[in-house]
């Protein structure tokens, strides 16, 4: 685990080390060209430059990167960036006019710090992709083992498999085949034609029973477990869990903890404290704050006007072209399930030739409906631009659940246990189910399960840095091809 430590402090170092480089190309390059700088008295220069420097030191010390961190989110990420450039801005605006009032800076700096903002977002980027090619590559990564049988461990397995950027290399599990048999099922249920994966080196390896793994707790030296050890058995087994602990600790293993599935309750709990006593309560939907109604509210006809006012000029060429590959009205107006239930039409620009199953049947991969433009309107997200027209009337949010047909509420309601709870809040453009794989047609009832399940936990745990984090995975998607888009 040090090896781990030295090397992501090592990135972190590199990554800071960029940042002081960037920003002084950008004040450098701006004083080659703007005319404002060079009509400074001598020597302002390289004290805006210099100071600047400090204020970026003293907002590194705030928000100083974190992608060499394994379990980060693009959205923590983003919070830094805004974080840092912002205070760096704010810190060099006030040392400068305290050295010098009168200096002409608001304008100098404002630009700076947007090009400084924008490339420093480019360059988390490219320096995410390279930390995930240098963990692909074996570097910088940690080792884990997984005990116990109970599917909450294949959960865990697949979140640390599902992203190399995390680095993580999973040595195998103790506990009963029925874990492997349960992995086994779903590579069969994610394998497609002859792309199927080979199971030998995807499957998740079996050390040995879990019987075993306890046996061997009394000599732990013939245990090789890696960085980091995850355990899954009932919290009734208070003894084992504290062996275990301790084993770790000796063996300077990271130790995790996770609760068997049958004794999870569904509910999403907040943690409180009564004097020593530890007591959990319901976790409140954020959204029932009037403050956050307002914030998102603001936050909903901002966006929507930026993206309309530069788009409009787009619609008299998408007018024309709908009409002349398909005849028909240039907008598709649907009745769609939205907040608490109530029904309003969703606008969107029609993408598939005038049918009488619009209202019944989603549009599948090769759908005759579709034409030409329309298929290309669909995979771009085209289609959804009317949509902000529904953001700003008020039916809709630019990020939510995506509201469905009334058949599919009607059919799935009865299906799907919480349902309904998606509709607690407006429906979005885009949603967090959308950016995480769940898009496009549901073909079977577990692929709606998990966009409902996605929908109800954006609900549980709305922020405006989630609705920024979802917009920008919706706007990659338009660069990077989702082949759920059609």
């Amino acid at each position: 685990m040090s090896n781990n430590n030295q090397s992501n402090s090592v990135i972190r170092w590199a990554v800071m080390f960029g940042d002081f480089v960037l920003l002084n190309v950008i004040i450098l390059s701006f004083w080659q060209w703007h005319w404002l700088m060079n009509t400074w008295p001598e020597g302002r220069v390289e004290i805006f430059i210099l100071v600047n420097n400090i204020a970026l030191m003293l907002s590194e010390m705030r928000y100083s990167t974190l992608i060499h961190l394994r379990l980060v989110s693009a959205g923590d990420i983003l919070k830094r960036i805004i974080g840092l450039s912002v205070t760096q801005v704010v810190l060099a605006f006030i040392l400068l006019k305290v050295i010098d009032y009168e200096l002409e800076i608001r304008l100098v700096l404002w630009w700076i710090g947007t090009v400084y903002f924008l490339t420093l977002l480019l360059k988390r980027f490219v320096e995410r992709w390279f930390v995930k090619l240098y963990r692909e590559a074996g570097r910088n990564t940690r080792t884990v083992t997984l005990v116990g049988s109970d599917p909450e461990l294949l959960n865990i397995y697949e979140k640390l498999k599902s992203d190399a950027t995390l680095g993580y290399n999973v040595l195998g599990y103790y506990g009963d085949e029925s874990l492997l048999e349960s992995l086994l099922e779903k590579t069969d249920d994610f394998s497609h034609g002859n792309k199927k994966k080979d199971k030998k080196k995807k499957v998740l390896e079996r050390l040995g029973s879990l019987d075993d793994f306890l046996a061997r707790l009394e000599a732990p030296e013939s245990l090789s477990l890696g960085d980091e050890l995850y355990l899954c058995i009932s919290r009734r087994e208070k003894d084992t869990i504290r062996k275990v602990s301790r084993m770790c600790d000796h063996k300077v293993i990271r130790f995790y903890f996770v609760p068997v599935s049958v004794e999870s309750i569904g509910l999403n709990l907040k943690r409180e404290m009564m004097d020593e006593i530890e007591i959990f309560t319901t976790y409140e939907n954020p959204l029932q704050n009037p403050m956050n109604k307002l914030v998102k509210r603001i936050f909903d006809i901002v966006l929507s006007l930026m993206f309309l006012i530069p788009t409009a000029i787009l619609y008299p060429f998408i007018w024309l072209i709908i009409k002349i590959q398909s005849p028909g009205p240039i907008f598709f107006k649907q009745k769609r399930t939205g907040l608490d239930g109530r029904d309003f039409y969703c606008l969107k620009f029609r993408s598939m030739h005038v049918n009488a199953d619009a209202d019944k049947v989603q549009a599948t991969k090769d759908d005759p409906r579709k034409y030409p433009f329309g298929n290309f309107m669909r995979k771009a997200n085209i289609d959804e631009l009317p949509q902000f027209l529904n953001v700003l009337k008020g039916d809709m949010s630019i990020v939510g659940p995506r509201p469905h047909m009334l058949a599919h509420t009607e059919q799935y309601s009865a299906l799907i246990d919480k349902y309904m709870v998606r509709h607690f809040v407006k429906p979005g453009v885009t949603g967090w189910a959308q950016v995480t794989g769940f898009r496009g047609e549901t073909k079977e009832l577990w692929q709606m399960e998990g966009r409902v399940k996605r929908d109800i936990w954006y609900i549980e745990h709305w922020s405006i840095w989630l609705d920024i984090r979802i917009i920008w995975l919706t706007a990659k998607s338009i660069f990077i091809h989702d082949e759920n888009a059609y």
